[in-house]
């Protein structure tokens, strides 16, 4: 749930900035403030760990039993 939320943040964090040129961070006190730096260390970690973590824990990327292999996998 930590790394979703924390995704999210980040997800937002590029919209706000494309549409307006406005960073969240800025609300900590821009890129070079510390606080700052933790959370998009932590978005960015969180990233990794969905990235490694995610076929696992998703119904259509996991191995499901009884699904023949070699077949279409965007089934």
């Amino acid at each position: 749930m930590i790394t979703f939320l924390l995704l999210v943040i980040g997800g937002l964090n590029w919209l706000v900035f494309a549409l307006f040129g406005w960073e969240i961070g800025q609300l900590f006190g821009g890129m070079e403030a510390t606080f700052s730096k933790i959370v998009y260390i932590l978005v960015g970690l969180s990233a990794l760990y969905e990235l490694f973590t995610h076929k696992k824990c998703c119904n259509k990327c996991g191995v499901r039993s009884g699904a023949p292999s070699g077949g279409n996998p965007m089934n």
